[in-house]
């Protein structure tokens, strides 16, 4: 039975979507051909899942400390192969432990030599904030209000 296929609106239609995609792709035990009906229809139903998730399921970057962690072992690296990154044995420990924050220095050398994303580095660190009042002040501009409603990787 092939799924109506259509730009998807709904989490209904998605998870219908992505259900019809499961079957499809084991249906039986041999691969699927991308050339046959049913693989055509897997690359198009593909293609609709992944635009309604890009619009409907954003995921904001990952934690600093498991992006880091990820890049290490992309790379097969120790901790004392990254210590001059971070100023130390010491100091790289402690960052990877939760118990120091990167900092901008640390921050822009992991970027640079071990290609870590910008965002990834930046996005985890949630304990930085204004306090309460200062917070309130400036989110009544109206245009820096906007800016924090619409911006899902602020905190709001």
């Amino acid at each position: 039975m092939d799924m109506r296929t259509k730009i998807l609106k709904t989490e209904l239609e998605y998870d219908q979507a992505c259900e019809r995609i499961f079957k499809l792709m084991h249906k039986s035990e041999n691969t699927l051909d991308p050339d046959s009906p049913e693989g055509e229809e897997v690359e198009l139903l593909s293609l609709l899942v992944e635009k309604y998730e890009q619009e409907h399921h954003q995921l904001g970057a990952p934690d600093p400390i498991e992006a880091i962690r990820f890049r290490m072992e992309q790379m097969d690296l120790k901790q004392v192969d990254i210590a001059p990154l971070f100023g130390g044995k010491t100091r790289v420990s402690e960052v990877l432990h939760g118990r120091r924050a990167l900092s901008l220095k640390m921050i822009i050398l992991l970027n640079r030599y071990l290609g870590i994303p910008l965002e990834s580095l930046l996005n985890g660190n949630r304990e930085i904030q204004l306090e309460p009042e200062k917070r309130k002040k400036l989110l009544n501009n109206s245009s820096i209000y906007k800016f924090v409603k619409n911006n899902r990787s602020a905190i709001f």
